[in-house]
């Protein structure tokens, strides 16, 4: 279905989303970005004060209104603390170019389109300088998971590789499942034998927010979980979270050294946003992953950087954007901190 509009067209596709497509001139182009992309209620307290749609610039626009520029990114915020968005500004905040290396990537060891080779090599080829190979765990069938042997396998090959593709460094990691009672997929034994331990929820889904969050802090206290993974299991468009308490989840991140993934993957982009600022807050690092089974997954990490400058998110404060040295010293730390803390 098609419908001419007055300044551009309206698409219904069948059986996907609506789509407009805008037309506009040079003159008033500033104009028409601003108020199509919204949110409306920030675009609302701007367009009374102005008198005209003639701006070519979106900063034409806010200096005719008299308002300082705010980040498109910023926008979502509430006003109360847009003046804080305002003192971190462009410099500060993260940049697709900050991420430094791939953490959370699968192979055609579970259920990913590449080898590990292919996937580290196309990794360095982009200039990041390492990769966090998680592949799904022995409880996850359905992705062909690893058993213990396998595990081994996949460990030698990665202990090749690392020696053939140096500099550059891949790293031992799973993602884990989180069983039904909040235990892990392997033994203690199993999951020291890795870099890293990503935890994530894969089955049951529909839960209570009770039996959720007994899953999730259950895993959170484990030792061995570096990053909790997806946390709400959400897929925009198609299935809502599991309900779950963010600050409760937060402050036992906070106290178990426990990093909060921002799965980059369009369909997940799970933490929220919203969220962000209460987890750097207390201390916890981001993590923005792509979640990618192929090469071409790595692209997803730019989606995961623009969610996370809505939540106004600093490099320092993601695990990904952490250079090879920084990273590895992170992991020893974070180690000998939950080794501390137990």
């Amino acid at each position: 279905f098609t419908e001419e509009l007055p300044n551009g067209l309206y698409y219904q596709i069948s059986n996907g989303p609506q789509l407009f497509i805008h037309t506009t001139t040079a003159d008033t182009w500033g104009h028409a970005l601003f108020t199509t992309t919204g949110p409306d209620e920030f675009c609302n307290r701007i367009i009374p004060s102005l008198t005209t749609t003639n701006f070519a610039t979106e900063e034409a626009l806010f200096t005719a209104a008299q308002q300082a520029f705010v980040l498109p990114a910023f926008r979502d915020l509430p006003q109360d603390v847009l003046n804080t968005a305002a003192l971190i500004g462009s410099v500060d905040i993260i940049q697709p170019q900050d991420i430094k290396g791939i953490i959370h990537s699968h192979s055609v060891w579970s259920d990913g389109s590449n080898s590990i080779r292919e996937m580290a090599e196309a990794a360095s080829g982009k200039g990041l300088e390492y990769l966090v190979i998680s592949d799904h765990s022995k409880s996850a069938g359905y992705a062909n998971g690893l058993n213990e042997e396998r595990i081994l396998q996949q460990h030698a090959e990665i202990d090749l590789l690392n020696k053939q593709l140096a500099p550059f460094k891949i790293f031992k990691s799973i993602e884990c499942d989180i069983l039904n009672d909040g235990s892990l997929d392997y033994s203690d034994a199993v999951l020291s034998s890795f870099d890293l331990v990503i935890a994530s929820v894969h089955s049951n889904l529909k839960m209570t927010e009770e039996k959720a969050m007994q899953r999730l802090l259950t895993a959170i206290t484990h030792p061995a979980v570096t990053i909790l993974g997806h946390m709400t299991g959400r897929l925009l468009l198609s299935r809502a979270g599991y309900p779950v308490n963010y600050d409760a989840i937060i402050e036992a991140c906070a106290k178990h050294h426990v990093c909060i993934e921002l799965n980059a993957h369009p369909r997940r982009l799970d933490i929220d946003w919203r969220w962000i600022p209460a987890a750097v807050n207390k201390g916890i690092l981001i993590s923005i992953n792509p979640d990618a089974h192929a090469v071409e997954g790595f692209a997803d990490t730019r989606y995961g950087v623009l969610a996370a400058q809505k939540g106004m998110l600093r490099k320092q404060h993601n695990l990904s954007s952490f250079s090879l040295q920084a990273f590895e010293d992170f992991l020893q730390q974070n180690k000998a901190a939950k080794a501390l803390a137990s």
